[in-house]
């Protein structure tokens, strides 16, 4: 019986500062990865729209001024890899005069000048938002069709 005892005294002995140096949760979750739950809903509220514009109007344009939107206001969102691709591709076809849009819709200003972007500029533009998906994201879905839209970019035409 002493024997047990001892043993059982041994045991709590050993366990206890094991257990106690797992430790709490002291800092909470990392800051960066925390989402607004008010603006994930409206950054969804705008991949929606842009999508809308991007599949069934070919509005090139406003879909990239949606796209930019969430960039800008949301860079953490949870499907922040759809919006650079659309972005991406919206900017690429800009640059080609695809869509129903005018390219020369897309305004930006720069104090109080208004400038539009050359083709040049649209197609620097997409390259640069593919990159970032495919730089960032790697193992995305997005980032294989990014990687075949640069691909296409780089064959020349017949």
């Amino acid at each position: 019986m002493k024997i047990k005892l001892l043993l059982l005294i041994l045991l709590f002995v050993i366990a206890a500062p094991v257990s106690y140096a797992q430790g709490g949760v002291k800092g909470g979750p990392d800051p960066s990865t925390l989402r607004d739950p008010d603006l994930e809903r409206d950054s969804y509220h705008n991949l929606e729209v842009a999508r809308n514009y991007f599949k069934l109007k070919k509005a090139y344009v406003a879909a990239l001024k949606r796209c930019e939107e969430i960039i800008a206001g949301n860079p953490n969102f949870a499907k922040i890899e759809e919006v650079l691709l659309m972005a991406g591709q919206s900017s690429l076809w800009l640059s080609q005069n695809k869509g129903k849009q005018k390219p020369e819709l897309y305004v930006s200003f720069e104090g109080s000048e208004k400038r539009t972007l050359t083709s040049a500029q649209f197609r620097e533009m997409g390259v640069d938002y593919l990159k970032k998906l495919i730089n960032d994201y790697p193992n995305s879905p997005f980032a294989r069709q990014a990687q075949e839209e640069l691909r296409l970019l780089e064959t020349p035409k017949p």
